[in-house]
């Protein structure tokens, strides 16, 4: 899979930054590079990249244990994420392999929604090297390493959500652009602002909400409209991406959402 790099958009907090702009394409241009069945490039991230992940890291980990879901809290400690280096991409490559059998295949930005979900398909997952920039560590206008590895990785060494995540890229194969859409509004409101309650709490188990420490607190705090998970609404149901989620979807368990979508599916399948 291979993308172009992205420009970025002049709200991005690294617009005028040179010296990040230049940085951030060194970095997508290795993952250009890079050919499908390779080890990941190995990333030599500099001192002031490391403090913004570190920053970005102690922010979130002490909101983990109150706010994350139990799954994900299980698995974060085995890992091995320290706060003073970002992890490389073929470290976490190898861990999710003997896990779920995902893969991390890199990428420069940002892959079109009909080649991202394919390739959820076959387990294998695009991830982003760069991080944001070192001006805002508590936000970011695109996915970044921060996200990547703090949102998604802990959540995809789980069974259960990696089958819900390839679950989602086979409903999009051989999908009219119309239902990419509605199959790309799925994976938002499930893998990536997917609350489940546990114990009477609510707690997240998407990784917008698990790499966002603004999204994660406004999110279990319950401030948005928290639904249950209904595949037949969530799929008509706009997403915005440059303010907190106003509307979540709950469920009672990974494997409910797992099923709920495999049901979904089977009936766009049919025609129904």
């Amino acid at each position: 899979m291979r993308t172009g790099i992205i420009e970025l958009e002049a709200d991005h907090p690294g617009f005028n930054d040179p010296d990040y702009r230049q940085r951030r394409d060194e970095i997508a241009r290795q993952a250009l590079d890079h050919q499908s069945g390779q080890v990941p490039p190995q990333i030599e991230y500099t001192e002031s990249e490391n403090r913004t992940w570190q920053q970005v890291y102690e922010g979130l980990t002490s909101l983990y244990p109150t706010h994350a879901c139990r799954e994900y809290n299980e698995v974060f400690d085995n890992i091995g994420f320290s706060p003073d280096r970002i992890p490389q991409l073929a470290e976490i490559d190898d861990y999710l392999k003997s896990k779920t059998g995902f893969r991390i295949q890199p990428v420069a930005g940002l892959v079109e929604s009909r080649d991202f979900l394919a390739s959820l398909s076959r387990r294998i997952f695009p991830s982003t090297a760069y991080i944001r920039h070192h001006s805002t560590p508590h936000y970011t206008p695109e996915p970044d390493v921060c996200h990547e590895l703090l949102g998604h990785v802990p959540m995809l060494a789980i069974p259960e959500y990696a089958d819900l995540m390839q679950k989602i890229g086979e409903g999009s194969l051989g999908a009219s652009d119309e239902q990419i859409v509605q199959f790309g509004r799925l994976y938002w409101y499930t893998i990536e602002f997917g609350v489940i309650r546990q114990d009477r709490e609510l707690r997240a188990y998407g990784a917008g909400l698990l790499s966002s420490p603004g999204e994660l607190a406004h999110a279990v705090q319950e401030k948005p409209d928290i639904r249950r998970f209904d595949p037949d609404e969530a799929r008509q149901t706009e997403n915005p991406i440059t303010t907190y989620q106003p509307i979540l979807y709950e469920v009672c368990s990974i494997r409910e959402a797992f099923y709920l979508v495999a049901a979904f599916i089977e009936r766009i399948k049919q025609g129904l």
